[in-house]
């Protein structure tokens, strides 16, 4: 902070200046902090010594200070620090029964527990000022809402109800919990049953609900791919590029020259290909393992988007705001337009490609002698699949060998390669987690058909650690260059997370190593170990991997835990990922390229963290909606599956071979009166003993299945139950013609 102060005789100070607004801010806070109560305004000026021709300024930046939750207004129109008064800001986070969190602005104060009652008239999202209560519920701070600073949301996506003068629009986000009605002439075009977009006109306040016009209709609620449509709205994300961006992409050219080929590491002769899943179409990596001595080398060639999208350009800044491409399970929001992703930048077989090339040298342990980088060209030999991979490595099927002839002698040599890198990433206390992911398997229509289990072979382990080594490779030579980059982070568990895992850990016998509240990442994968072939060890590396930080970028290398590793990148995606394609043109600057490292590079990494979290929150939440359209119609049938998770109000249940969960409600559990032993991970009934704990073999009873709710309910198979919500979910009557 700057003040200019200045001294005369007989008088001890004049007035203080200030050189902007966060300096005359802080001089007020301090000023407010020193004071032993509240304080009016002229008050408060003339303590702090504001000068006669700033006053406005200063009237205006008080006004901000409680705007922001800083300070508050007491009786008699005082001013006090909110500490002071027993208020905290913060951003509310609803539950879907009712209560609430707030999260404060000060990263390092509690979390306040807020009662259904004192939420009104916030909605979820909605940064508030919240009146700390006396005393502690339960170990924790709570408090009532008295003032919302700053709405999160000014429009939701939901289901129209018509009602005869009014009706409601359910919303898809579960934790906005009060009515929105929508009065007849603000309907538009919906009808029953469509899903919709609504406009806020009237927020809460003196009555419980809000008030909202129908500005968009995104067609009937029950089609799968509206549900999809409604998610993809939920989030933002940009179904279509600007004029400009396309224009821009129709500009660029559809073939690879002579010309741009020249002084490239020309690898166009050689037995290269990439390898993907059955339904990709942007393929950004293709690879190749030959021998070396006695050693290997492996070839890494990654698209060179960056020659196709310059700096600053129109595909760049549509790209930098998009910042990944989001994938569902039937469709795809890519960052770049189609004629980049999957056709000039994608790397086809038979067709030349410009690439970025990574070539690394290994000896027979699988330890790194040798790393070079190429501005390259390249003609893939083949798009393999995964399955393919895997029926020539592992099936060693011949009529798939016999159909990729000398392609399947690399093929080997990378499956050789592969395992000494897994070998040597374990040894290093890398963390391996083994979570089977669902793939859903979808009609013409867009409904799911079947839920299974991923495949995960050998085919997709040499890509991931190909994958890993290039990215090191890469985050090497910047360093050593001194080149600034986007580096990919991860922080350890904090020490609160560490404790309740411990804790948990302690209920199955497994021990987590800790040294003075800290962990590794080898004490991790020695947890996982132990675990096994054990009936909960599915449950433990799910909670592992739950007590984890979020990786995400940074301008500064900070380390990657989960890695085991002080400096990580992404290199390998750029067609999918804008920090890759920022770092491929730092690694053209270290190549001598004419390009120059990005003056916002913390910016950069900032905005691309928030981009993945989003993309990453509404790919979670479509496959959630895919699980529950196809158990919509298995309401009655029965499934084996095993206890998840158990809280005070039931037990989380996850199915065994549908990769499904949902939740038994305790008040189905009608035999006894069942207490939450919540260190013993259990429920356990008064009376009869009877226990449910986490990992138990239990079979259960699809009793409902709600869309709106976004839950499943299950109750024990073959007991009976009273429960007015565990009966089949009939469909309502036909869509109403729209008049």
């Amino acid at each position: 902070m700057t003040f200019q102060v200045k001294e005369t005789p007989g008088d001890s100070f004049l007035p203080l200046r200030t050189t902007d607004d966060d300096d005359l801010d802080a001089r007020l806070l301090a000023t407010m902090a020193r004071r032993p109560g509240a304080v009016s305004a002229n008050d408060l000026l003339r303590a702090a010594r504001v000068a006669r021709d700033e006053r406005d300024r200063a009237m205006d930046r008080l006004d901000a200070l409680e705007s922001a939750g800083r300070i508050v207004r007491s009786h008699g129109n005082r001013l006090v620090l909110a500490k002071k008064a027993g208020v905290v800001a913060g951003r509310l986070e609803v539950h879907s029964t009712g209560y609430g969190f707030v999260r404060p602005d000060d990263e390092g104060a509690d979390d306040v527990y807020v009662p259904s009652r004192g939420t009104h008239p916030a909605m979820h999202g909605d940064r508030v000022l919240v009146e700390l209560e006396r005393g502690r519920q339960r170990g924790r701070l709570q408090g009532r809402v008295t003032r919302i600073l700053e709405r999160a949301v000014n429009e939701v996506v939901g289901v129209y109800h018509a009602g005869r003068t009014t009706g409601v629009v359910v919303p898809q986000e579960t934790r906005i919990t009060m009515p929105m009605l929508v009065p007849h002439d603000a309907r538009g075009e919906a009808v029953d049953g469509d899903m919709v977009v609504a406009r806020i006109v009237r927020w809460p306040g003196p009555e419980p609900d809000a008030e909202v016009a129908i500005t968009r209709v995104l067609g009937p609620a029950g089609d799968p791919r509206v549900e999809t449509d409604a998610v993809i709205h939920t989030y933002g994300l940009p179904l279509v590029f600007p004029p400009e961006v396309i224009d821009a992409a129709t500009n660029v050219a559809r073939r690879v020259t002579d010309a741009e080929c020249a002084g490239r590491l020309d690898l166009r002769t050689e037995p290269i290909v990439t390898i993907d899943g059955e339904t990709a179409r942007d393929f950004d990596d293709a690879v190749l393992v030959e021998t070396e001595g006695d050693g290997y080398r492996l070839t890494v060639a990654v698209a060179d988007v960056a020659h196709y999208v310059p700096a600053g350009g129109p595909i760049d800044q549509e790209a930098r705001a998009r910042g990944t491409s989001v994938y569902f399970p039937d469709r795809v929001i890519p960052m770049l337009p189609e004629a980049l992703s999957n056709e000039i930048c994608s790397l086809r077989p038979h067709e030349d490609r410009l690439a970025m090339v990574v070539r690394l040298s290994f000896d027979t342990r699988g330890r790194t002698t040798g790393a070079t980088f190429h501005r390259g060209v390249i003609r893939s030999a083949a798009r393999l699949t995964y399955t393919q991979v895997r029926q020539v490595l592992v099936d060693r099927d011949p009529a798939v060998r016999e159909q990729l002839g000398a392609l399947v002698a690399p093929l080997e040599l990378a499956e050789t390669l592969a395992r000494l890198l897994m070998a040597r990433r374990r040894s290093r206390g890398a963390i391996d987690f083994d979570l089977p992911e669902a793939e859903i398997l979808l009609d013409v229509t867009g409904r799911p058909e079947n839920i299974i289990r991923a495949e995960r072979s050998i085919a997709h382990q040499l890509i991931e650690e190909f994958m890993l080594a290039a990215n090191e490779a890469v985050a090497r030579e910047l360093g050593r260059r001194g080149l600034p980059a986007i580096h990919r982070v991860h922080a350890p568990p904090s020490a609160s997370a560490l404790r309740d895992l411990a804790r948990f850990l302690e209920g199955f016998g497994l021990r987590l190593e800790l040294t003075e509240g800290r962990t590794s990442p080898r004490a991790f994968q020695k947890v996982l170990d132990r675990a096994g072939d054990r009936p909960e060890a599915r449950l433990v590396n799910m909670i592992l991997l739950r007590s984890m930080q979020q990786a995400r970028y940074a301008a500064e290398p900070q380390g990657h835990f989960g890695l085991a590793t002080d400096d990580y990148l992404h290199f390998t995606s750029p067609i999918r990922r804008y920090p890759d394609l920022i770092v491929h043109r730092l690694l053209d600057v270290a190549l001598g390229g004419s390009g120059r490292a990005p003056d916002d590079l913390t910016a950069i990494a900032d905005e691309s963290s928030r981009r993945e979290r989003t993309a990453m929150d509404a790919e979670r939440e479509v496959v959630q909606l895919k699980k529950i359209q196809y158990m919509a119609d298995k309401v009655g049938q029965e499934y084996d599956g095993f206890v998840s998770g158990v809280t005070a109000f039931g037990i989380f249940v996850e199915l065994s071979d549908v990769f499904v969960d949902g939740l038994i409600h305790i008040s189905t559990l009608g035999d006894d009166f069942y207490e939450h032993r919540e260190a013993q991970h259990l429920l356990r009934g008064r009376k009869t003993r009877r226990t449910f704990r986490v990992g138990d073999p239990i079979r259960v009873t699809v009793a409902g299945v709600s869309i709106e709710r976004r839950q499943i309910d299950f109750v024990l198979a073959g007991e009976k139950t009273s429960t007015k919500w565990a009966k089949p979910i009939r469909k309502k009557p036909g869509r109403k013609k729209r008049s």
